[in-house]
């Protein structure tokens, strides 16, 4: 995409980082005519924000460089997966260890799933952590993993971190579990692990595209809470062309229901009119669709292609693997956007 964007480095549109790793951009070729060998055109994008965009702010959407452009869905992404299609696995990222490693508690409550160390720290200090039966009272409190940890009643499980990359389908339900759901995204990954993980965000039934499945509180909040502005990439098919008005009215910025909300960038897909690429940050409840909603538009595909650093690059629709070692230190030091 030729837009730039100054706040969110790494754009996989711009021609200028198309020589940056691969592994942190999206590609796919969407099913469209697209015409090689025409000239690029480059515009300007200044930084924007969620909920504000200046005025002044007055960009041409141009025709996208035909050598940077998406890669495209696997061919079967819309076939309705079964259990028996995901049965593909990785490889875990945890080294096993026979001697248990000493922590201090509020990482071992946060490891447990209850919450993050900071939140683990108050409760500490409100004495409602006991260790051995003895009521904590310093959050520097250092604890065997083999410990008996009490907290409301119950005996926290310091389980290993596990991270899970799945490729959702269409016409799967984002949860753990729903009793009116055919098939869920903890279906796919049954075999994953033991742990119980969680999915970070959802996904609608309907969107396809990349999901991060964990059960580490401390990573999930840093890559949902909206401070940290982790950057999305959706691909959209729409039932009909989409206006150079309503791109730039999509890039300047629109007020829906729940306020105002602006892509931080979005061109379109080679060629074709009816695809667009939309990079956004807000996590907000069916976002895209709403966006496109609000101009007359209907969506008729939606593929998350990119979340927070990570890509579905390599996995076929359906299929999960596990991240990386690399993968795993980046996300926690908050250096994959």
């Amino acid at each position: 995409m030729s837009i730039s964007n100054n706040r969110n480095s790494g754009n996989p549109y711009r021609k200028e980082d198309a020589n940056k790793s691969s592994e942190n951009r999206p590609k796919y070729t969407p099913r469209s005519n697209s015409k090689s060998g025409e000239s690029p055109k480059q515009s300007d994008k200044t930084a924007r924000r969620d909920n504000t965009r200046p005025n002044s702010v007055n960009r041409e959407i141009r025709t996208k460089n035909p050598s940077v452009i998406f890669t495209s869905p696997e061919q079967n992404s819309d076939l309705k997966p079964t259990p028996k299609s995901v049965a593909k696995e990785g490889v875990s990222n945890e080294k096993k260890s026979d001697t248990p490693e000493k922590m201090r508690l509020n990482k071992f409550i946060a490891n447990a799933g209850i919450c993050s160390r900071r939140e683990a720290d108050v409760l500490i200090q409100k004495g409602l952590i006991t260790v051995n039966g003895v009521i904590a009272q310093d959050m520097g409190t250092i604890v065997n993993p083999t410990d008996t940890i009490i907290y409301n009643g119950s005996e926290l499980n310091c389980e290993k971190k596990i991270y899970v990359l799945l490729n959702k389908p269409k016409n799967v339900v984002t949860t753990r579990e729903d009793a009116h759901a055919d098939l869920t995204v903890m279906d796919l990954i049954r075999n994953a692990c033991t742990e119980r993980i969680y999915p970070v965000g959802r996904l609608d039934k309907a969107t396809t595209g990349v999901l991060l499945l964990t059960n580490d509180g401390d990573l999930t909040k840093k890559l949902t809470h909206p401070k940290y502005e982790k950057k999305k990439i959706y691909h959209v098919h729409l039932d009909k062309a989409v206006t150079k008005f309503h791109m730039e009215e999509i890039s300047k910025g629109i007020k829906l229901e729940d306020g105002d909300i602006a892509a931080d960038d979005i061109d379109y897909v080679g060629e074709d009119k009816n695809q667009v690429g939309i990079e956004i940050h807000s996590g907000r409840n069916r976002i895209v669709r709403r966006i496109f909603e609000h101009l007359g538009y209907k969506v008729l595909k939606l593929d998350r292609v990119y979340f927070a650093g990570l890509t579905k690059k390599g996995l076929q629709r359906g299929h999960w693997r596990y991240l990386t070692e690399q993968e795993v230190k980046l996300l926690k030091a908050g250096l994959l956007t």
